[in-house]
């Protein structure tokens, strides 16, 4: 197909606001809502003091806030910070196919939002097409080009940051196409970097650069026009099986946003069946770590790719470790930001569980299955199967579900008024005059 990138830049401009169905409108409330308390939760992160205390002085006017802290910087900067945040924890959303949507997207239209005060309306529109448009084209290229080494989030976020940038900015289909070209050339993220800061700061770069590629183009800086589908370009560069196909499908009838979904445990979505059912096994039998003589898990081939780290010596790696989650979820019957912390990776009852877990893979089980198997120092074998891990399309987090997490990151960082204030302007974004208010209501007032 020679059209690629120009079908979807012409898709992004000629929607309206009326051709989005209710449902996908209040998805995308539902994913501002888990974002923001991401962000909120991970702002006091080492990583995000590391890379405030690097760009601090170099960031230009204060044009846009960063949620959970006072700090106000110039928009592209902002972007970058509010997406490194909101990913950190590894709690943001996932699309049922390895993406995270909100994380490269909602950092740039928010950022964007403040600056020239778009509406509620304005930014849920170009949240929906941007997802589409970040989905869409990792999908073209999954999953060969996730299993190539490529981080999809970062490497095809920033299409979904350029063309809802684009869209809030009034790009025309000329435009577009530049913005979905200039995004193309700056797509990056190795998943080498996996349990270290630079996974978050995948996402982070990816709503900076997407809101660049708008803002080169909103000037008529060019790219090329096929920049996804040419021979050398996006697409065939980063995959040996590019489908382009996958990219203009016939729009509208349906949405990516509707394929969604929350985490209820502070790491990868792979590791969540066997965090579940750890706890379910934990408080079924009242579980403790001392009568514990083995853990056996079960788990997709995925699993072990990704989660391998047998000891973890950092929160962040502690995510990349199956047996830490494991031990986790047994001696503190939670999978939280806590769960995940350098002091709960290092406290010796986890660290002396973690050596009694073992982990053997089974393609027939798919990644968001597990099961584990828990042996006693008296003999008693119990054993738990998910099928479905919480937090999956097949079992979703409900709305107060979503409230409960928000507030639960929230606590301590902005007061518990700001937290409610911050909650009502989510649900009720697409009537918001300015949807700046989101990022304002999320920042310390004292």
């Amino acid at each position: 197909m020679s059209e690629v990138t120009r079908t979807l830049a012409r898709y992004v401009v000629e929607s309206t606001y009326a051709d989005i169905p209710e449902a996908v409108r209040q998805e995308a409330a539902r994913a501002l809502l888990n974002w923001a308390g991401c962000a909120v939760g991970s702002s006091r992160h080492e990583t995000v003091e590391c890379a405030l205390a690097a760009i601090g002085e170099f960031a230009g006017g204060s044009q846009a806030g960063i949620l959970g802290r006072r700090e106000r910087l110039d928009i592209l900067n902002a972007a970058l910070i509010n997406g490194i945040s909101s990913h950190v924890l590894d709690y943001d959303d996932t699309h049922a196919r390895a993406i995270h949507p909100s994380a490269p997207v909602l950092p740039a239209i928010l950022a964007l939002a403040e600056w020239r005060q778009f509406s509620g309306e304005q930014l849920v529109h170009a949240f929906v097409l941007g997802v589409e448009a970040e989905c869409r084209v990792g999908l073209s290229v999954f999953p060969e080009h996730y299993e190539r080494g490529w981080h999809i989030t970062g490497s095809a976020g920033v299409f979904g940051a350029a063309a809802a940038a684009g869209k809030l900015l009034g790009l025309n289909e000329q435009q577009m196409t530049w913005a979905l070209g200039i995004a193309a050339t700056q797509s990056s993220g190795l998943r080498a970097m996996f349990g270290s800061m630079c996974k978050s700061l995948h996402p982070g770069h990816a709503a900076h650069n997407g809101l660049t590629a708008a803002l080169l183009a909103s000037k008529n800086f060019t790219s090329s026009e096929r920049a996804i589908e040419a021979p050398r370009g996006w697409g065939n560069v980063l995959s040996t099986k590019f489908d382009p196909a996958v990219i203009t499908a016939p729009f509208g009838e349906r949405y990516e946003l509707m394929s969604n979904m929350y985490k209820p445990f502070a790491c990868g979505l792979v590791v969540h069946a066997t965090i579940d059912a750890c706890i379910q096994l934990r408080n079924e039998h009242a579980l403790q770590p001392v009568a514990i003589a083995k853990v056996e898990l079960t788990v997709c081939p995925i699993v072990m790719e990704l989660t391998a780290i047998t000891d973890p010596k950092t929160g962040l790696e502690g995510k990349f470790s199956i047996f830490h989650a494991a031990a986790a979820a047994i001696v503190f019957g939670a999978g939280g930001e806590a769960e995940f912390s350098n002091t709960a990776v290092r406290d010796p009852r986890v660290v002396a569980l973690r050596k009694l877990v073992t982990a053997a893979p089974d393609p027939e089980l798919r990644r968001i299955a597990a099961r584990v198997t828990i042996r006693l120092t008296d003999g008693r074998v119990v054993s738990k199967r998910i099928d479905n891990a919480l937090g999956t399309l097949a079992r979703p987090m409900s709305d107060a579900d979503l409230e409960a997490k928000c507030r639960a990151l929230t606590d301590g960082i902005i007061d518990a008024s700001q937290t409610n204030e911050l909650i009502r302007l989510c649900w009720s974004v697409a009537a918001l005059p300015d949807a700046g208010a989101i990022v304002r209501a999320a920042m310390p007032t004292v």
